[in-house]
């Protein structure tokens, strides 16, 4: 008999964001980690132009084509979510773009059964809008929200010219979301080169 997957609810908190920038999402606990990078990309508004890996128990878990790595790194091609997180209060970190070190914790709330009206991956909701790509790390996106919210400032208009003119710190779109886990590789853009 094949089990059905139980279903884990996740806390994705960006580390080191002033005000805080989360998504609670539901996934599937036997997601591959490779998956969850994609849904994780799409649920917080990343562009997936950048490396990633997972952190957990002192290990980095991810993708590598380079034949030399450190003993502490894992393939993580055939891990499963359900690999790593066990039980309620279980996390890891995620680590989006090694270069402005965008760290996610992700934490394990509830195991739930499956609800058979819903569609999975699925966001049930979240706060702000993921800061833009290459802004320079949480210290970088704190000085350009101070510069963003002075029109006076002598960089705002750069700034402005800089930043994508419909971006805006506050906004979330839970239903665009939603919609985008439904498509092709969970909504996410395909891997750029860096």
């Amino acid at each position: 008999m094949i089990k059905t997957p139980d279903i884990y609810q996740l806390k994705v908190k960006l580390i080191d964001t002033t005000p805080s920038i989360w998504r609670r999402i539901q996934v599937p606990d036997d997601l591959f980690l490779h998956d969850l990078h994609k849904v994780l990309q799409t649920v917080m508004g990343w562009e997936n132009a950048h490396l990633h890996e997972f952190r957990k128990n002192g290990k980095i878990l991810g993708f590598s084509e380079d034949e030399e790595v450190p003993d502490h790194f894992i393939d993580y091609t055939s891990i499963r979510l359900n690999d790593l997180l066990k039980k309620t209060g279980d996390r890891m970190i995620y680590l989006y773009d090694l270069g402005d070190q965008w760290e996610h914790d992700l934490v394990l709330e509830q195991i739930l059964g499956p609800d058979e009206q819903r569609y999975y991956p699925y966001c049930l909701e979240g706060q702000r809008n993921c800061p833009p790509e290459d802004c320079g790390g949480p210290d970088g996106y704190q000085n350009l929200l101070k510069v963003y919210h002075m029109p006076g400032h002598p960089d705002h208009d750069e700034l402005l010219d800089w930043l994508d003119m419909e971006w805006e710190p506050e906004d979330f779109d839970l239903e665009l979301t939603n919609l985008l886990l439904q498509e092709n590789d969970f909504g996410c853009l395909p891997l750029l080169s860096e």
